[in-house]
């Protein structure tokens, strides 16, 4: 009799126990937490990331305004040849302020000399100018490489420490490990993400700076073109 009011006891305990342990509030994980606590690794990257943004918005729009050429622009200094008028041609062309219009400008002045010659001394001006265009563009295909590797670091080195610990004072706690094991891989997906943005940016400029290529090339081959009518 005993036996089973001591059963009955236990059982009533164990359901009140249950009835008032108080649920544990689920842990969030922020972001900007995760970030903080990374580490010093976080610092190279954030600089690698406004280095990315900079270079791109810097190219794109410098790229955008050179290959900004007005739809009548061959048309003007097609009319200002056929009709003998070279200085107002060269005027036009020096005034546009892009590319294609420096490359026209070398192109009229060396009218009279042969065909080959005014060629050569263009594709000088277009290889000048595509350098220009590409300034830093490359930066971004070094961050591609380089930011992946910082991030794979970062990890490693914080892994590393975070071993050293549990070595040092012997506590190895499952909620430990993980918790310093998923702080230190932010890292890795720092550098994987900032590396990915800039390879897509890379190759975004990349495409730009081909465009403004074809123009350069479309509007040197209609200027030799123009040379090769006869005049009015």
């Amino acid at each position: 009799m005993n036996f089973f009011l001591l059963q009955v006891q236990n059982a009533v305990d164990t359901l009140t126990n249950a009835a008032t342990t108080q649920v544990v509030p689920k842990k969030e994980m922020h972001l900007i937490d995760l970030l903080m606590q990374a580490g010093w690794i976080m610092i190279p990257l954030l600089l690698l990331s406004i280095a990315t943004v900079y270079v791109f918005v810097e190219r794109w729009l410098a790229i955008k305004k050179a290959t900004e050429v007005d739809g009548n622009f061959m048309n003007i200094i097609r009319d200002n040849i056929l009709s003998g008028n070279v200085t107002a041609a060269r005027n036009f062309a020096r005034n546009t302020q892009n590319p294609v219009g420096r490359i026209i400008d070398k192109g009229l002045q060396r009218i009279g000399k042969p065909i080959d010659s005014i060629e050569n001394s263009m594709e000088n001006v277009a290889q000048l100018e595509m350098y220009k265009l590409e300034r830093n563009v490359n930066i971004l295909s070094v961050i591609s490489k380089v930011a992946p590797i910082f991030g794979f670091v970062g990890t490693l080195v914080g892994l590393m420490q975070l071993f050293f610990n549990i070595n040092a004072t012997g506590e190895y706690e499952l909620s430990t490990i993980a918790g310093g094991i998923y702080t230190k891989l932010i890292t890795s997906i720092s550098g994987l993400v900032i590396g990915l943005i800039a390879y897509l940016c890379h190759n975004i400029l990349h495409t730009q700076v081909e465009k403004a290529l074809n123009k350069m090339e479309a509007s040197a081959a209609d200027f030799l073109d123009v040379l090769q009518e006869p005049t009015r």
